[in-house]
């Protein structure tokens, strides 16, 4: 998701000589029973792009997170509890939106809500960062928070980024200026993204082909900013025929966008399309994303974060419209995940974190021998591409989430799920959440600073308890 430029891959061998101040110390195991898998990589000089998160907090919430899994989930390639100790989380601070898009997720309530006191949102913060430690992605979403007062989004970014969260702005991009991502990025945003497809509805703009034009402006928006582009599109049987070239626009954009998440249609919320098409699957969206960038069997189960039936993704190391399938060695990927597991990398300058990375792993004897021909082959297979463009490379992950229709919900996706909404009775099931969306948004809230009293979502007015007079 990153917005710079990689050095080239061969500049990157260069670095390794000026590895200092790390130390290896061994690995300690243990992947089985109620404990979650230990590290086994130790390092000083953290620099701002690789930090620790080690410590008793995210050790229990690592702990938490792999216990929550089914037995036959805890594997080698599990994210979860190894590495994260949650996919991610959404912060929802208002259900407003300015479009109304044909697969809403939102309830016929949600326009009705008013936008959640600061004190409900930064009590939630809290709880987010109690629960699942410091370093861990959360969305602030919506509706479209862009809808909020400016100084209250900013706020509520800053809250999150003081807490060592990590914040990412979901929104459609129409209020979304480059002077406000300006201030938020100061604030501590990490990620933008982008939602754009034919769902929306957008005056003018009847295909994905025609959107480009919108995402290459909200591409240049991010530009030069200290932010990681990601971009959302819902696919449905009347764009599911488009992804090919789709894929193949966010190849060639490699260099500013990080990560292309593509959403399958889910019979959930206020939207009119319904249930999706039988021809709308993950099996589907994977062979036109290949077919789109002339790619064959890249390495979508290599990593597995919660079920398997809710998300897969590839990542490649692009040059050009050359690419490398960084998940094709499925043994290093597990390793990697292992010993790096107390590792946080900053995905907003993939260059310099990329380097410091490799420093980091090629202290490991280990990571010396099999990262070596990794990268050579990653040079090789890249070679065209690092001629042609001078020895740019750049980062892209394919992503692709496989939403839960609300009347079909699976129990045991949800107890694995990996992808969150915090509520006032504590994190939920996306998809769960967006089933019940109402039960949720239209209970009265506690606030922390008048415990006897409760906000009104549907008039925004503070209730106070009646008392008889004795």
């Amino acid at each position: 998701m990153e917005t710079g430029q990689w050095k080239s891959l061969p500049q990157i061998f260069s670095d390794l000589s000026c590895v200092t101040g790390l130390r290896w110390s061994p690995e300690m195991r243990s992947d089985s029973g109620n404990r979650s898998p230990k590290r086994g990589i130790a390092t000083y000089g953290m620099s701002e792009r690789v930090g620790r998160l080690a410590g008793p907090e995210r050790e229990r919430a690592l702990i938490r997170a792999w216990n929550r899994l089914s037995p036959e989930f805890r594997t080698k390639n599990q994210v979860l509890g190894r590495r994260s100790t949650v996919g991610c989380v959404a912060l929802e601070i208002t259900q407003r939106c300015n479009l109304d898009c044909t697969l809403c997720y939102l309830s016929e309530s949600s326009e009705k809500v008013k936008d959640p006191p600061l004190e409900v949102l930064f009590e939630r913060i809290d709880e987010i960062r109690d629960l699942y430690g410091a370093g861990i992605g959360v969305q602030v979403t919506g509706g479209d928070p862009t809808l909020r007062k400016r100084e209250e989004l900013v706020a509520i970014v800053r809250r999150l980024s003081e807490k060592g969260l990590r914040p990412a702005l979901f929104t459609n991009g129409i209020k979304a200026t480059r002077d406000l991502l300006l201030e938020l990025s100061e604030a501590g945003l990490f990620d933008v993204a982008f939602h754009v497809d034919t769902t929306q509805e957008r005056k003018g703009f009847a295909t994905e082909a025609s959107l480009n034009r919108v995402r290459s402006e909200y591409i240049e928006r991010a530009r030069g900013l200290k932010l990681a582009v990601i971009f959302n599109t819902t696919v449905h049987a009347g764009n599911l025929h488009e992804v090919p070239a789709l894929a193949r626009f966010f190849l060639e954009n490699s260099t500013a966008v990080g990560m292309a998440s593509f959403q399958l249609q889910a019979g959930t919320g206020r939207g009119i399309l319904g249930d999706r098409d039988d021809t709308v699957s993950l099996p589907s969206v994977r062979s036109r994303i290949e077919a789109g960038i002339g790619a064959s069997g890249l390495s979508w189960e290599t990593a597995l974060i919660g079920h398997p039936k809710c998300h897969q993704a590839v990542m490649l190391a692009t040059s050009g419209t050359s690419f490398f399938d960084v998940l094709s060695d499925r043994v290093l990927f597990e390793r990697f995940i292992q010993e790096f597991r107390d590792l946080s990398f900053d995905r907003r300058d993939v260059a310099a974190t990329a380097r410091e990375v490799i420093k980091i792993a090629f202290r490991n004897p280990y990571f010396l021998a099999k990262g070596t021909a990794f990268l050579a082959r990653a040079v090789w297979t890249l070679r065209r591409g690092l001629v042609k463009t001078r020895g740019k490379t750049g980062k892209l992950t394919y992503f692709i989430q496989n939403f839960m229709d609300a009347r079909a919900l699976d129990q045991e996706r949800i107890d694995n799920c990996s992808f969150m909404v915090m509520t006032p009775s504590g994190p939920v099931s996306m998809c769960d959440h967006n089933a019940r969306r109402d039960e949720f948004i239209l209970t009265p809230l506690s606030l922390p600073s008048l415990p006897e009293a409760t906000w009104d979502p549907l008039s925004g007015k503070i209730q106070l308890p009646v008392r008889r007079a004795s």
